[in-house]
């Protein structure tokens, strides 16, 4: 008896540790597969080879973000999202608000803590806190589930695209509401003056990085998550406008800044809270038309059809008269994953750019956004599923959520940087650091996530 016992530890141990060996080499292997596109893209792009230029590479970049990224989002979850998926997917993008919230959080933290200059308090807390749950996210599910070992059945590919797809739109309005404002150039000289009853903020001409013309891995970097930047600029793209709008509240004196309340109202008309005005302001400021960039149009309509069940069976099914469309549009989606990674790899080629930031508060950054903020969100992943708030058995939906904590931070936030004309050099610099770093942080993690998914079996 006694001898049995020992025999079916033996066995239990040697299977305990094959699993795990299984585990360790699904995680591996996804990312290697990642990798290997990468530095293909890195050697075709670098400056000592040269056997692509920049100019294909930024080509590329467009496809994926005009072309190849809408088909992939279209078909995915146009074809898995139903009226029950849609109630039953609202964590998504919940979960992606939290996860900016408390990257926010750890962003304070370290700004407080590694204490960089002024002028990038804000830059720190946004790159801790904004994470690229978009292309990289969509990549790693692809390359996962492209592994015979996936942990998350024969739909693995379509049902992961489809949660990260249904997340897109709530982190593009973040991008373009707080990352947008947050980027701002900080306040330098202005001054305020008086005109009859309104007041007009007369800034001085503020000095506004240039992009040396013979570096070529920030155009890269800009057109790989952002195509045609130039053309989303306004006036006040790189001007400090909130600080200048809400600066007079705070330090000039009230006989300098007349109180708005004492404004003569017409009659027949409620005076407008101060607050209240410049909140107004600011929201008539903010960019919302860049909100509707291709992959969320694709998701919307991907949504709106699949919620219809007639007009879902007319444009997915096989035997539908428009099959051949759906099927251009899926042998097109499949370029977007080793589209993505080479210009990944070329937007990599140049190395990192000079920064001011600090190698104390770049170190806190990474630190945070790929090492602590994952294990922060393993605990919200298990307390949401404790609370019965995930769909029930779906592994797939909880590897989506766990990765949302898990990515380096977004390459958007380069084009931002770009776009407001601040901390350029430094968004260069950390988000080079951060994809290098990231190759090993995502392997570890995923190793972890396979043992936590496994739990909730």
């Amino acid at each position: 008896m006694k001898h049995k016992e020992m025999e079916f530890s033996h066995a239990s141990f040697h299977g305990t540790m094959k699993s795990e060996a299984e585990n360790v080499l699904n995680a591996v292997l996804p990312q290697l597969k990642l990798l290997c596109m990468a530095v293909m893209g890195l050697i075709l792009a670098h400056r000592k080879f040269q056997v692509v230029p920049t100019e294909t590479f930024k080509i590329l970049s467009r496809l994926v973000f005009a072309l190849f990224l809408p088909c992939l989002i279209f078909i995915d979850l146009g074809s898995c999202i139903t009226l029950t998926n849609f109630i039953h997917w609202w964590f998504i993008p919940v979960n992606v608000v939290l996860s900016t919230a408390i990257g926010c959080v750890l962003g304070l933290l370290v700004a407080v803590i590694c204490r960089p200059p002024p002028e990038y308090f804000r830059f720190t807390i946004i790159m801790t806190a904004f994470g690229n749950t978009g292309n990289l996210a969509l990549a790693i599910v692809s390359a996962v589930c492209d592994s015979s070992g996936n942990l998350f059945g024969d739909d693995c590919s379509s049902t992961g695209v489809a949660y990260v797809s249904f997340s897109q739109w709530v982190a593009v309005i973040l991008g373009c509401t707080l990352v947008y404002h947050m980027m701002e150039p900080p306040l330098e000289n202005s001054e305020i003056v008086e005109e009859g009853a309104e007041i007009e903020e007369i800034t001085t001409e503020i000095e506004i990085e240039e992009t040396p013309t013979d570096n070529l891995s920030l155009p890269l970097l800009v057109e790989a998550e952002w195509p045609g930047l130039e053309e989303k600029e306004t006036e006040h793209c790189k001007t400090p406008f909130i600080a200048r709008l809400f600066h007079s509240i705070s330090s000039i004196s009230r006989t300098t800044f007349p109180d708005l309340d004492s404004v003569q109202e017409s009659p027949t008309c409620l005076a407008e809270p101060r607050m209240v005005r410049k909140i107004r302001i600011v929201a008539g400021k903010t960019p919302y038309r860049h909100i509707l960039q291709p992959p969320i149009t694709a998701s919307a309509l991907a949504i709106i059809i699949g919620l219809v069940p007639a007009i879902k069976s007319f444009v997915f099914d096989d035997d539908s008269v428009v099959s051949f469309i759906t099927d251009s549009l899926d042998f097109m989606a499949d370029a977007m994953v080793p589209s993505t990674m080479l210009v990944l790899g070329g937007m990599l080629a140049e190395g990192p750019n000079e920064s001011s930031l600090g190698i104390r508060t770049t170190i806190g950054i990474i630190v945070a956004r790929l090492l602590i903020l994952p294990l922060l969100g393993i605990g919200v992943v298990i307390s949401a599923d404790k609370l019965n708030f995930l769909v029930s058995g779906d592994q797939m939906y909880r590897f989506v959520l766990l990765l949302q904590y898990t990515t380096p931070s977004a390459i958007l936030l380069g084009a931002i940087a770009s776009l407001r004309g601040y901390a350029v050099n430094e968004a260069s610099a950390l988000l080079f650091w951060q994809h290098v770093l990231a190759l090993f942080s995502l392997t570890v993690y995923i190793i972890v996530y396979y043992n936590v998914i496994l739990s909730f079996i």
